[in-house]
């Protein structure tokens, strides 16, 4: 894994970047756009972030590459929305999650070589590689009912499309990122919708979840309680998936009533990828480790997500990203000295976004690539 930084002259933009090479397939590459003047106009803010992207794209070693997933992380989405742009093919997701570097804005961009990339109408983005289809599907939404119906709407609604692809929940989705607004009162239900609407799809404890992250963000419509983005196989086996469980650490997350895997390592020809929840200070007991001490659970979540990493025979060497969510934005500089120092060079966003239990002060996600041969599987 090779990671850069780039900032373009007349811009107020860093670009750091992950870059994953091959020599049996694509590039990919991960980034992400954060502003170092935060005190331009707010419209200029969202320019400038994507004028940066713009040019990131057109740089001479970006020439096979395709765009094929940003998420815009804002500080009021409601407000924000007309200064994003959505006419391309990649898929676009917008979430109030503040950036807590000050500024108004930031971006989280996937890019790979050698991949075509196409936007149904009014569904999802598909990006075309010979072995395999990725789904992705970004801002499903419900604007009507609590928590719980709009999960059950927007779950059904996520099934129904996966099935016009040839696919189901059960065997091609891969990870979810579920956003709830006033998470500490509304999460509970969106829990129990998920796990009823599961259950109808064979996902339990004796066959598996799906990995993912459930935690405090809002939508560009005020009425809208849950939102969610997903990412889903076409051609994947089941054999190519696996669920990584870091039982030294972590305990089954069913143990305490939610519904998801620690992670997911997806094996290609070539390399696998390997997803990691949304993942905080927690034991194999299912508790709270250091409560209340930011610092201390810092610690012990990377601690876990390197568990979670060394169960897939990987580390934070082959980290692509991290996204980091803090509940306090009085601990934003505890938290943003500590990864400087330990990751001073894996692009990475720290947000506004409360977790799931009070308790948690952090929680941490990553994605990881390495390099393989599984001459069984097909290439990435």
């Amino acid at each position: 894994m090779k990671l850069n930084r780039i900032s373009y002259e007349n811009l107020s933009v860093n670009v750091t970047y992950s870059q994953f090479e091959s020599e049996n397939g694509p590039t990919e590459y991960h980034a992400i756009l954060e502003l170092s003047n935060s005190g331009m106009e707010a419209w200029m803010q969202f320019h400038e972030i994507d004028d940066a992207l713009k040019r990131w794209m057109r740089e001479p070693f970006m020439s096979k590459a395709s765009l094929v997933w940003k998420r815009y992380f804002v500080t009021d989405a409601a407000n924000q929305k007309d200064w994003i742009k959505q006419k391309g093919d990649e898929a676009v997701s917008i979430i109030q999650q503040p950036v807590l570097n000050g500024s108004k804005v930031a971006l989280w961009a996937y890019a790979v070589e050698d991949i075509t990339v196409e936007k149904e109408e009014d569904g999802p983005t598909i990006a075309l590689r010979p072995n395999y289809s990725h789904i992705f599907h970004t801002q499903l939404h419900e604007p009507n009912g609590d928590s719980y119906q709009q999960t059950h709407k927007v779950f059904s609604s996520y099934i129904k499309s996966l099935e016009d692809s040839q696919c189901t929940l059960e065997g091609n989705c891969i990870r979810t990122w579920i956003f709830v607004q006033n998470v500490d009162t509304q999460y509970q239900r969106m829990v129990i919708a998920r796990k009823e609407l599961f259950d109808e799809e064979r996902l339990n404890p004796n066959t598996h979840y799906i990995t993912s992250t459930g935690i405090e963000g809002k939508y560009i419509y005020p009425r809208v309680i849950m939102t969610m983005d997903a990412y889903a196989i076409r051609g994947i086996k089941p054999e190519q998936i696996t669920f990584l469980k870091g039982y030294t650490h972590l305990n089954p997350t069913h143990d305490y009533g939610v519904t998801f895997e620690r992670g997911t390592s997806i094996h290609y020809g070539d390399r696998d990828h390997i997803f990691i929840a949304g993942t905080a200070s927690i034991n194999n007991k299912g508790e709270i480790v250091h409560p209340l001490n930011i610092k201390k659970q810092i610690e012990r979540t990377i601690e876990n997500i390197s568990i979670l990493l060394e169960e897939a025979g990987s580390s934070f060497k082959d980290v692509a990203h991290l996204l980091i969510y803090i509940r306090d934005i009085a601990d934003y500089k505890t938290v943003e000295e500590y990864t400087t120092n330990n990751f001073p060079t894996i692009p990475k966003v720290i947000l506004l976004a409360p977790v799931c239990r009070p308790g948690w002060l952090i929680e941490i996600e990553c994605m990881a690539i390495k390099e393989v041969r599984n001459p069984q599987f097909k290439d990435f």
